[in-house]
C-alpha cells in the first residue's frame, strides 16, 4: 500500500530539479500510521494534537511525491517541520524602533505580567473567597485595587476588554437617545477603518458637533449643550498632530461648563511623563475636572490589552453595571496581566521609553561586534525611535542601531530558521537600503537573541545572498 491520495500523481513529473518520481519511489514514502508511530512524532502528539502533526506528515509526504525530498527523508522533514506551539502565532524580537508596535501585538508583558498569566491559566480564584468558600463579593479586585493606587484621586476603577469597549460602555449608559457634544476636529479614525462617530452612533447617542478642524474654544461647547447632552466627550487625537493656527478647549474649561466630562486619552499614561510632556495622563486630567477617563491598557502603560475606566465613583459604578457591561468584561487571564504590570517592575515599554541612548551605543557596537567576528557586514549606527501605538505622535526618541544589508530583511521575518522555530523571528526597518534592527525597541535580553538569528540567517541556503560589501 503506497498511502496516495486519490488523484495524486503516479510517475509525474518532480519538483523544481526536473526529475521524475517513479512508482518504486512513490511505495517506498512512508504510510501516516507508521509516520505518526515514529516516537519523535508521537511526542509531538501530546504537545501539538494529532491534526496538527498529521498535517505536517501530509505535507512532508507531498514533498517526498514532488521529488523535492527521498522518502528516506520524510520522517525527518516531519519532525523538522513541527511549530513549537499548537499556535499559528509566531514570536518576534521588534527591532522596528517603534515602542508600541500595533502589527506586533502592542505591548510586550513583563515577566511579572507574564508569570501571572500562567498562575491564572489553570482553575483560580478569579470569582471565588478561598477563606468563606463562597463567590467573591468583586471580581477582579486586585486590579482595581492597582488601578486606583496607580491613580490616587480616581475614585473608582473599572476594566474592559479594550478602550473602544470603554467608549461603547460610557456612550450607551450616559448618553444613548441624548446628545454626546464633540470637537469636530477630534471625530478620528481610530484605525482599520474603525472610525469613532460611527462607533458612537451605534450605541443609539447623537452626535452634537462643534467647533472647526483646527479650531474649537470652550464656547463652541457652551453653546450646544443643554437638557439633552449626556455629556462632553474630549478625544486625544493620539494617531496624527494638527500645528498652526489651532485652538482646542482644556479639561478644565470643559469641566467648569457642568456637564458630565468624559476624556479619552487613548495611549494610557496614568501619570505624567517628562519625556512626553504633550500626552495627556489619567491623574492629571481628574484633577482637571474630568468625570470620567478611559484609556488602553496595552500602549503606554505597557499591560495586556484592555480599556481603563477611571473616575467618580457614582458614574463607574453606574457603567459597571450597566447589562453591556458584561459583555465587554475581561478574562482572567487579562485581570491577572494587567494587576502584575501595575504592581510589578517596570514593563517593558516603561524601561524602552526611559533607555539611555548612550546605553543603547553600547549594545549596538557589541551586537556588532559580534556579527563582524562571524564576518557579516554589521555596523553600529545612531537613529531615532517613536513610540508608536497611537501615542505621542511627532515625538522621536534618540537611539542605536545594528545596520545590515536591506535583503536579510525577510531572510529575519520569515527564513528557514524561523519556520523551523530555531530562532524567534526579527522585524527591522528598512531605511535607505539598510536594514536598521533599531535597539530602543528590543529588550536587552533579547540581544543574544538576535545575535543568533542574524547568525542563523546568514547561513540559510537559497534565502540570501552571501552577505558582500558593509551597509551603506
Amino acid at each position: 500500500m503506497d498511502n496516495l491520495a486519490p488523484g495524486a500523481p503516479r510517475g509525474a513529473p518532480g519538483g523544481t530539479s526536473g526529475e521524475t518520481v517513479d512508482r518504486a519511489s512513490l511505495r517506498r514514502i512512508p504510510r501516516t500510521d507508521q509516520l505518526l508511530a515514529d516516537p519523535r512524532l508521537a511526542a509531538a502528539q501530546r504537545r501539538l494534537g494529532r491534526d496538527l502533526v498529521k498535517g505536517v506528515i501530509t505535507r512532508a509526504q507531498q514533498r517526498a511525491r514532488r521529488g523535492e525530498i527521498s522518502p528516506e527523508q520524510v520522517a525527518e522533514a516531519a519532525v523538522a517541520a513541527l511549530p513549537p506551539t499548537a499556535a499559528s502565532v509566531t514570536p518576534v524580537i521588534n527591532a522596528t524602533g517603534v515602542l508600541v508596535h500595533t502589527n506586533l501585538g502592542r505591548a510586550p508583558l513583563s515577566p511579572a505580567a507574564r508569570d501571572a498569566l500562567a498562575a491564572a491559566a489553570g482553575t483560580c480564584d478569579v470569582e471565588f473567597d478561598l477563606a468563606t468558600g463562597t463567590r467573591a463579593a468583586l471580581r477582579g479586585r486586585g486590579v482595581l485595587d492597582a488601578l486606583l493606587r496607580a491613580v490616587p484621586n480616581a475614585q473608582a476603577a473599572g476594566v474592559v476588554n479594550n478602550n473602544a469597549a470603554a467608549l461603547v460602555l460610557a456612550a450607551t449608559a450616559l448618553a444613548a437617545g441624548r446628545d454626546i457634544v464633540i470637537s469636530r476636529g477630534e471625530l478620528i479614525e481610530i484605525g482599520d477603518r474603525f472610525r469613532l462617530p460611527e462607533l458612537l452612533i451605534s450605541t443609539g447617542a447623537r452626535l452634537r458637533e462643534v467647533g472647526t478642524t483646527n479650531r474649537t474654544t470652550a464656547a463652541d461647547y457652551r453653546q450646544a449643550v443643554g437638557a439633552e447632552t449626556g455629556f462632553i466627550l474630549k478625544v486625544h487625537p493620539s494617531n496624527y498632530r494638527v500645528e498652526g493656527f489651532t485652538r482646542s478647549a482644556t479639561v478644565g474649561e470643559l469641566a467648569a461648563l457642568n456637564v458630565p466630562v468624559v476624556h479619552d486619552i487613548g495611549s494610557g499614561l496614568l501619570a505624567p511623563h517628562p519625556l512626553l510632556p504633550d500626552e495627556p495622563d489619567a491623574a492629571t486630567s481628574l484633577s482637571d475636572g474630568a468625570n470620567l477617563v478611559t484609556a488602553s491598557g496595552d500602549k503606554l502603560l505597557g499591560g495586556p490589552q484592555a480599556g481603563l475606566l477611571l473616575g467618580e465613583e457614582p458614574l463607574v459604578r453606574r457603567l459597571l453595571r450597566h447589562p453591556l457591561a458584561r459583555a465587554l468584561r475581561v478574562d482572567k487571564l487579562t485581570l491577572a496581566a494587567l494587576e502584575a504590570t501595575l504592581s510589578g517592575p517596570l514593563p517593558p515599554v516603561a524601561r524602552a521609553l526611559a533607555a539611555d541612548p548612550a546605553a543603547l551605543a553600547v549594545r549596538a557596537e557589541r551586537i556588532a561586534a559580534a556579527l563582524a567576528a562571524s564576518q557579516l557586514p554589521a555596523r553600529a549606527v545612531t537613529t531615532e525611535a517613536a513610540v508608536g501605538g497611537g501615542g505621542a505622535p511627532g515625538v522621536t526618541l534618540p537611539s542605536a542601531a545594528v545596520a545590515l544589508p536591506e535583503d536579510f530583511a525577510v531572510a529575519l521575518r520569515a527564513g528557514p530558521a524561523v519556520r523551523r522555530g530555531e530562532v524567534p523571528a526579527v522585524a527591522g526597518r528598512v531605511e535607505k537600503g539598510r536594514l536598521l534592527l533599531d535597539l530602543r525597541s528590543v529588550d536587552p535580553d533579547d540581544d543574544d537573541r538576535l545575535i543568533a538569528a542574524v547568525r542563523a540567517v546568514s547561513g540559510a541556503p537559497g534565502q540570501i545572498d552571501a552577505p558582500g560589501g558593509d551597509p551603506p
